[in-house]
């Protein structure tokens, strides 16, 4: 990726972490808005052309071959794709978004919208050495049943699944303001993602969704590793999911812009805070 794609490093200092009660400096690197949504903009029309065009933005970011591995699924004709970016510590935060889509609709919002920021996460967090080793997964499949976060999670082992500090979903930004599933989030990661907001001066307000459908943090907060999942959905916007109206045009850049800016530096807190004692 080119130095023009990032903006350098932005330092800021959040009070009374609500894990340590520390202050905590964060560190990260801003990717440029206009690669933000090119990358956007590269959703395909077809699951395998979408699973070929996220393991190529994770190759522009930087995640290298040693680091970068496509998971075969039994039922389905797509793998998942697995960044993962090495921490000096055991802790884990799995960081998700599923790039499949259905056949009606471009599924730029649901959700291209989510796994194409997996790359900039990535981007964002590695020119640093990191505490927490974070791991970046495009599932596939969600669209049919949670195939591939199910089957990511059935190949964990008891050690890797204790290991597992944090999952932070992403499905369907961009239609308006970042929301949190308070109702299924873990209440520290909660806690966690309105100080960040609140010290950015970003919005993110509480819109509960158990009504409308299930997510990849499903699987994993089944085997009780805390969870916590953005979106942008509201009663007047689901109609778009799932429908022809969900293309490049139903996304709303500047909340799309904003999503990402929250949720880069609430990744990067949640490594600068350590492993937080989750409550369910």
């Amino acid at each position: 990726m080119k130095n023009a794609a990032i903006r350098g490093w932005l330092l800021w200092t959040l009070l009374a972490c609500p894990f340590s009660g520390v202050a905590q400096r964060i560190e990260y690197q801003k990717v440029e808005p206009s690669v933000i949504v090119d990358r956007l903009r590269r959703a395909a029309d077809k699951n395998p052309e979408r699973e070929q065009a996220l393991h190529a933005l994770f190759e522009e970011a930087g995640c290298k071959a040693e680091q970068l591995a496509e998971q075969p699924l039994k039922g389905s004709r797509t793998p998942n794709v697995v960044c993962t970016l090495k921490g000096t510590e055991d802790a884990t935060i799995i960081v998700g978004a599923h790039y499949d889509k259905v056949d009606n609709g471009h599924g730029v919002v649901d959700n291209w919208s989510g796994a194409s920021l997996l790359p900039s996460f990535f981007q964002g967090l590695q020119a640093k050495p990191r505490r927490t080793t974070f791991v970046f997964i495009g599932f596939a499949s969600e669209e049919n049943g949670l195939v591939g976060s199910k089957f990511y999670v059935s190949r964990l082992t008891k050690d890797q699944r204790e290991a597992i500090r944090a999952m932070v979903n992403i499905d369907s930004l961009g239609l308006s303001d970042t929301k949190v599933w308070l109702s299924y989030a873990d209440k520290k990661l909660a806690s966690a993602a309105f100080k960040v907001a609140h010290s950015l001066n970003l919005p993110l307000a509480v819109v509960n969704v158990e009504k409308v459908g299930l997510s990849d943090a499903g699987p994993f907060r089944e085997k009780k590793i805390p969870c916590i999942d953005f979106h942008s959905v509201t009663q007047e916007t689901l109609p778009i999911l799932h429908s022809p109206r969900d293309t490049l045009s139903a996304i709303r850049l500047p909340e799309y812009q904003n999503s990402y800016a929250l949720l880069m530096a609430y990744l990067a807190y949640l490594d600068a805070a350590g492993s937080p004692h989750t409550e369910q």
